[in-house]
Order: structure tokens, then C-alpha cells, then sequence
């Protein structure tokens, strides 16, 4: 293994934890799954009740995330909206807003907005219903419902709860070419007036403070994709004769992005754990957290690839795949579209964050 990790079983691999309080952690190391399959079985067995919400320890969360991403970008692409489903339910059920469905099984969360056909919610004489498509829907034929974003008569969206099972959603995976995250297919889903539940009144969803945090939860996979990336890094130069003042110089600028990265968003989880988790700046710390991370995945990428050429991309099965998934899943960031939404949101409190 590439990353110096000892298999466990098939579909698993054995991860050191990727603490973000320090570099060492006392955590043994996790039995994370690797595969598609074995991801949406570690969801299925994971509710809140045993992984712990965004409330009140988003740090373990985090961490947990971290290190699934580190052992496989794939399988933690798959468990992280199932978390994040989990969540909104939660803050559903804080509101009073719970609906009536339940959240067994595995689930997603879709809210990208475009196409020809945008998803509509209309309601009839047994209640709401989903008619048209809703792009990014990822793994949408092997999960048991999706929270989704729908736009109402009024024009405004909202949140519904659907089964995924129902006999009106048509998935589209023939479109997804992707080399990174190929396992995840995240194409087109059309809907055929589809039974939905909505959650919450209009503009709920993004105005909860929840949102911000989930946008974390993401960048802690983003990190542990590029802690991954870091650990070949130094495993292949601790193993070298004599590694040169060039791949020196990457392996210490790789430790200070890692390190930036992490106290970034240990310094979100504790806001978030601490004692006033809904503080009205939230929205710029998850921005600049999510922008923080992303660079710093960009650049250990770029970073690793200059250190150790083409032999681990070409040659290493388990760092290749690291790589390109992660270039594909830190494309959720919006590069500068996102930093001038940072820069537009520091403005709108009148006074310097500095």
C-alpha cells in the first residue's frame, strides 16, 4: 500500500486516525471501508445515535470524515451526505419541522440547481410531488431516499423528503466519464410526480445554521483526501537512500499546508462545539475554512506530484485513485467565485474580521 496502511478485508483498509487537535492521536486505527459497497453498509449501521452530530461534537465528526476520506475519497464521498442527511433531520426535528418519513436506510442530499427541466414541487389532492431533474445526484440508484431541493409555485425552493425506491425517479448514469470518483456516479435523476414530504417552510434549508457546518464536513474530506496524499509523500521519502534538497523542500512545505489546513478547521469545530454555535459570522467561517482547505489540497497535490514524478500516478493503484478523486471532489469549492462570495460577506459586516 502506498500509504504504508495494511489491508483488513476485502472492501476495508486499515487507517491511521487523522487527528485535527495534532498530528499524533490516541484513536486506534480505523477499519474504513474502500468500496461503494462497503461504504453504504458503514452508513447504514451509523445513525446519530452512533455518529455523533454537528451538535455538540463536530470535531469527532470531522475527524471521523478525515480519516475515512484518507483511507478512500470514494467510500467518504458516500457517507458524508448520509451524515449530512442526518443533520438536517436533526435540525428539522429541533424546529419542530420533522417530517413525517423516516430516515432509514441510506441517504442523500441533493440542492445543485441547473438543466432545462428544473425540479418542480407542486401539490395535488394527496400531497406534494416532484416533476422534472435534478442534476449531481450522486449514487441515486443505490440509495433509499435523498433530502432535495425543489423550486415551489411562488418560485421559491424548498426542502422535501423522497424515496429513491419510488417507481417515478429515473436515474441517469450512462453521462458520468469522470476518471475521479468513478465509482460515484453523479448524473442527472428525473422525476415523474414523485411523492415528496417537504421539510421546513421555503429558504429553510439554506438559512439554517446547520448549512454552514455541513459545507465543513465536506472539507474535512477534502482534508483527509490530501492527508493521504501527504503520508505517501513522507513514507516514500522516509524509505528513500538519501531523498534529495528538492523533495525535502515539498515534504516541509506539504507539512505547513497540512498544518494550516488542520488548525483551520479545528478552530471551526470549536466554535462550533463551543458555547454559541449559531454566531452570526458563521457563514464567513465555513467560507473560509472550505477556501482554506481547498488550497491547500490543490497545492500538496501539485506539491507531491513535483517530489515524486510520475512513478506513484502511474504505478501505485491506491495513490493514483487518491489524486484523482480528490482533484474531482475539491471542485465542489467554486475557486474564485466562492473567495469573492468570502470577500462580498466580510464587507457586509462593515468592519475588518483582522
Amino acid at each position: 500500500m502506498s500509504d504504508g496502511l495494511n489491508a483488513t478485508g476485502e472492501g476495508h483498509r486499515e487507517t491511521r486516525w487523522v487527528s485535527l487537535a495534532s498530528g499524533v492521536s490516541d484513536h486506534e486505527p480505523l477499519r474504513a471501508p474502500v468500496t461503494v459497497a462497503t461504504a453504504l453498509d458503514f452508513a447504514r449501521h451509523h445513525t446519530d445515535g452512533a455518529v455523533p452530530s454537528d451538535r455538540p461534537l463536530a470535531r469527532d465528526r470531522w475527524e471521523l470524515l478525515a480519516t475515512l476520506a484518507c483511507a478512500d475519497l470514494g467510500a467518504a464521498r458516500t457517507i458524508e451526505p448520509h451524515f449530512d442527511a442526518l443533520s438536517i433531520a436533526q435540525d428539522a426535528s429541533d424546529a419542530g419541522l420533522l417530517p413525517s418519513a423516516q430516515t432509514a436506510g441510506v441517504w442523500g442530499v441533493f440542492a445543485s440547481e441547473g438543466g432545462s427541466e428544473p425540479l418542480r414541487a407542486t401539490t395535488t389532492a394527496t400531497g406534494w410531488v416532484l416533476t422534472g431533474v435534478k442534476p449531481w445526484c450522486s449514487l441515486a440508484g443505490s440509495l433509499d431516499g435523498a433530502l432535495i431541493t425543489a423550486t415551489v409555485p411562488d418560485r421559491s425552493r424548498r426542502l422535501f423528503s423522497v424515496d429513491l425506491r419510488h417507481s417515478g425517479v429515473i436515474v441517469d448514469e450512462e453521462v458520468w466519464h469522470a476518471r475521479g470518483l468513478a465509482e460515484i456516479p453523479s448524473g442527472p435523476v428525473q422525476f415523474f410526480a414523485v411523492p415528496a414530504e417537504p421539510v421546513g417552510p421555503s429558504g429553510w434549508y439554506l438559512e439554517r445554521v446547520g448549512f454552514a457546518w455541513g459545507g465543513i464536513g465536506v472539507a474535512a474530506c477534502w482534508f483527509g483526501g490530501a492527508v493521504g496524499v501527504a503520508r505517501t509523500v513522507f513514507e516514500t521519502l522516509a524509505g528513500a537512500a538519501s531523498p534529495s534538497a528538492v523533495q525535502l523542500i515539498h515534504l516541509g512545505a506539504i507539512d505547513e499546508l497540512i498544518h494550516g489546513a488542520r488548525l483551520s478547521l479545528l478552530d471551526a469545530a470549536a466554535v462550533v462545539d463551543g458555547s454559541d454555535p449559531r454566531r452570526a459570522d458563521v457563514a464567513i467561517i465555513a467560507k473560509r475554512v472550505r477556501g482554506i482547505v481547498a488550497a491547500a489540497c490543490e497545492h500538496i497535490m501539485m506539491r507531491s506530484g513535483h517530489a515524486l514524478g510520475p512513478a506513484p500516478l502511474a504505478l501505485d493503484p491506491v495513490h493514483a485513485k487518491r489524486v484523482a478523486d480528490l482533484q474531482l471532489y475539491v471542485r465542489q469549492h467554486h475557486a474564485e467565485r466562492d473567495q469573492a462570495s468570502l470577500g462580498s460577506a466580510l464587507l457586509a459586516t462593515g468592519s475588518p474580521a483582522w
